[in-house]
C-alpha cells in the first residue's frame, strides 16, 4: 500500500521520487492508496478505452472550433452581416479555449477529473443549442465564446488523466494519441469536416451544429460510462469519505482534506504563474511563441484554403473541405512513427543511466521544425492556378507531420523541464497558442488579398523558418538555461 503524497497533488511526473511514493506513516486514520484504487493498476484495456474516449472528446471540442469556417457564408446571409464578422465565430471559440484552463485546472485538483469532464461536457452540450438555433449574430457569437470556454477542460485537464493512468515507462504512446487529438480536430478528424462541408453545400448551415450536438451527446455518455476518476488525491478523499460513513469514525482523512489554501487562492496562482513564465523565462517564452505561431497558421488555413482552392482551382465547398485531408494524413503518418521515437528516447535514457534530461524530448522537435517550413514553402509555390490541385494538398502532408512532431516534443519538454509547475507551464502554452489562433483568422483575408497566395504563404513559411532552430538550440544549451531559470527543474 502506498499513497502519492506530493505537496502539489499533481499528476504523476518523471520527477516523482521514492519519497513521494513512500508508505504511509503510522497514522491509522490516514487513508492510503491500495492496489484496487490505483488507476495505474487498472487493466490495459480499461485504461486505453478511457484514453480513447478522452481523446475523442478533445477531438470533438477542437473540431467544433473549426467547423464555423464552413458555415460563414450561410450565417452571413442569414444574419445579414459581413464575412469578417462571421470569422469571429472561430476567434471567439478559440479565445474561450485559451481562457478556460486557467479555471478548470485548479478545479480539477480540488474536485477531480471526472466532475470537471462531466460538467464541462454537459454545459458544452447545453450552450451549443443557442449556437445552432441563434436568432441573431450576437447570440451566435456570445455562445461560441461560452462553448469554447466550456470545452477547454480537454486541452488542459485531459493530459493529467493520461499521466494518472500510465507510469512514466509506458506513458509515451497514450500521450501521443491524446496530443494528436486537439490538433487533428481543427482539420476535422478529417471525416467530420467532410460531413460538415457536405451539410453546408447540400443542406442548411445550421445542420452543421445540429449534427455536432448529436456527437457531443454521444461523447458525454461515453465519458460517464468509460472514464473513471484517475486523480489519486481525489480518489483518496472519496475513499476517506466512504470510510467515515461506513465506520462512523470521523477521524479518517485523506491528504487532500488537510490541504492548505482555498480554491480562490489556487485559481489566483493558476492565473498569474503562467504569465510569470512568459515574462521571465526565455525557454518557455520562445517555445510557447513557436507553438502559438504554428497553431495560428493552422487556424489561418481555414480562411486561406478556400482562397487557394476555390478561387484558384474552382473547388466547391465540399471539395475544399476534402483539401484538409493532407494535413490530417500528415498527422496520422507522424503518430505511426511513435515506436521509432520510443526506441530513440530509450537509447538516450540509457546514456544517462535511465534518467534522460528533458532536452532529449526535443529531438523529435528538430524534425518537426524542418518539416513545417518545408511543407509551407512547398505549399506556397504550388498555389498557382496552372499547378495541379493535388500538389498543394501533398505539400500539406509534411506540414501536418511537422505540427505533430513540434507539439508532441514541446508538450513533453515543458512538463518535464518545468516539473514543479507543469500545469502552469501547459496553461501558459495554451493561453498564448489560443491567442494566436484567435487572431490569425481575422487578418487572413486581407493578407492573402494584399500578398496573393504565394506571397502570403511564403511569409508564413519564413516565420516558421526563423523559429525552426529553437529545438536545436535548446537541445544543446537547455541544461544550462534550466540552471539559470527560476522556474525550471534543475
Amino acid at each position: 500500500m502506498s499513497a502519492r503524497t506530493s505537496g502539489t497533488f499533481g499528476p504523476a511526473t518523471e520527477g516523482e521520487t521514492k519519497e513521494e511514493l513512500k508508505p504511509s506513516p503510522a497514522d491509522p486514520h490516514l487513508v492510503v492508496l491500495e492496489t484496487e484504487d490505483n488507476p495505474q493498476c487498472m487493466s490495459s484495456l480499461r485504461r486505453w478505452v478511457a484514453v480513447l474516449v478522452i481523446s475523442s472528446a478533445s477531438l470533438c471540442v477542437t473540431c467544433a472550433s473549426s467547423i464555423a469556417a464552413f458555415t460563414e457564408d450561410g450565417s452571413a446571409e442569414t444574419f445579414h452581416v459581413s464575412h469578417e464578422v462571421t470569422v469571429l465565430g472561430i476567434s471567439l471559440f478559440v479565445s474561450g479555449l485559451g481562457a478556460g484552463p486557467l479555471l478548470v485546472g485548479p478545479l480539477s485538483e480540488v474536485y477531480g477529473r471526472n466532475i470537471v469532464y462531466r460538467v464541462s461536457y454537459v454545459l458544452f452540450f447545453i450552450f451549443t443549442f443557442p449556437v445552432a438555433f441563434a436568432p441573431n449574430i450576437a447570440v451566435f457569437l456570445v455562445f461560441r465564446l461560452i462553448t469554447g470556454f466550456c470545452g477547454s477542460a480537454f486541452l488542459s485537464v485531459a493530459g493529467g488523466s493520461v499521466s494518472d493512468m500510465f507510469p512514466n515507462a509506458t506513458v509515451a504512446n497514450p500521450m501521443a494519441v491524446y496530443t494528436m487529438s486537439p490538433f487533428i480536430g481543427p482539420v476535422a478528424g478529417p471525416s467530420f469536416m467532410v460531413a460538415a462541408t457536405f451539410i453546408n453545400q447540400n443542406l442548411y448551415w445550421r445542420w452543421t451544429y445540429r449534427v455536432q450536438l448529436c456527437w457531443i451527446f454521444v461523447e458525454a455518455i461515453m465519458l460517464v460510462l468509460f472514464v473513471p476518476e484517475t486523480y489519486v488525491p481525489v480518489i483518496l478523499k472519496q475513499k476517506a469519505s466512504r470510510l467515515r460513513k461506513s465506520t462512523g469514525d470521523s477521524k479518517y482523512y485523506a491528504p487532500l482534506d488537510r490541504r492548505e489554501g482555498s480554491l480562490a487562492s489556487a485559481v489566483l496562482i493558476s492565473c498569474y504563474k503562467p504569465f510569470q513564465l512568459l515574462l521571465f523565462d526565455r525557454m518557455a517564452l520562445l517555445l510557447d511563441t513557436w507553438n502559438a505561431l504554428l497553431l495560428g497558421i493552422l487556424y489561418l488555413a481555414f480562411q486561406a484554403y478556400p482562397i487557394i482552392f476555390e478561387t484558384n482551382h474552382g473547388f466547391n465547398v465540399q471539395s475544399t473541405g476534402l483539401s484538409f485531408l493532407g494535413i490530417g494524413i500528415g498527422m496520422i503518418a507522424a503518430i505511426c512513427t511513435q515506436p521509432y521515437w520510443n526506441r530513440v528516447f530509450a537509447r538516450e535514457a540509457a546514456k544517462f543511466g535511465g534518467d534522460a534530461p528533458p532536452e532529449t524530448r526535443l529531438i523529435m522537435g528538430k524534425v518537426g521544425g524542418v518539416l513545417v517550413p518545408v511543407g509551407l514553402f512547398w505549399l506556397a509555390f504550388t498555389t498557382y492556378p496552372h499547378v495541379h490541385w493535388i500538389a498543394p494538398i501533398i505539400a500539406s502532408v509534411p506540414f501536418g507531420s511537422g505540427i505533430y512532431f513540434v507539439f508532441t516534443s514541446t508538450f513533453t519538454y515543458l512538463v518535464t523541464a518545468y516539473r514543479p509547475i507543469a500545469a502552469s507551464a501547459m496553461a501558459s502554452n495554451s493561453a498564448l497558442r489560443s491567442a494566436f489562433a484567435a487572431a490569425f483568422p481575422l487578418f487572413a483575408g486581407a493578407m492573402y488579398d494584399k500578398l496573393g497566395t504565394v506571397g502570403a504563404t511564403a511569409l508564413l513559411a519564413g516565420l516558421t523558418t526563423v523559429m525552426a532552430p529553437l529545438p536545436f538550440i535548446f537541445h544543446r544549451i537547455g541544461a544550462r538555461l534550466r540552471q539559470e531559470s527560476p522556474f525550471a527543474a534543475k
